[in-house]
């Protein structure tokens, strides 16, 4: 192989088969289709997933797990370390303060604090949920902490 060849006789967008155009073009007459049936009609098309009359795969395979995603509440996580650098000491933290600080975005069902990180301010914070350790940290910086329905 030489370098000046190897890119020799590759065609970048290869031209679609025409049928149809007569015997020479080797796919004249039927255009491929095969002489006489439903397939060899105008108008036919197969049907999604046929496989030529063998058990089409996604029937072959078997159903499983479970959606619950028409009934499952969304939340919204945002973490003490977040809150940390984010906001200045006194300050109330809740939805409205988390959405303007681009913390929690779209819809959600609601939101929680975890306590992955330090907090060394004094924040009043207000969310739908808390885990043991974000609340035991908040209170333990002389902060409070409202559950908000």
């Amino acid at each position: 192989m030489q370098i000046n060849d190897v890119h020799r006789g590759i065609q970048k967008n290869k031209a679609r088969k025409r049928v149809g155009r007569g015997i020479g073009s080797g796919h004249g007459k039927t255009a491929g289709r095969g002489d006489k049936g439903h397939s060899a009609h105008s108008g036919h098309a197969k049907r999604f997933a046929f496989e030529g009359g063998q058990k089409q795969a996604f029937r072959r395979v078997a159903k499983f797990g479970f959606s619950n995603k028409y009934h499952a509440t969304t939340v919204a996580i945002v973490n003490l370390a977040v809150l940390e650098e984010r906001f200045e000491a006194g300050s109330v933290v809740d939805e409205a303060a988390l959405r303007g600080k681009g913390l929690v975005k779209g819809e959600w069902d609601s939101i929680k604090i975890l306590g992955n990180g330090t907090l060394t301010k004094k924040l009043s914070v207000k969310a739908n949920d808390f885990s043991a350790s974000a609340e035991a940290k908040i209170v333990a910086v002389g902060g409070s902490v409202e559950r908000v329905v």
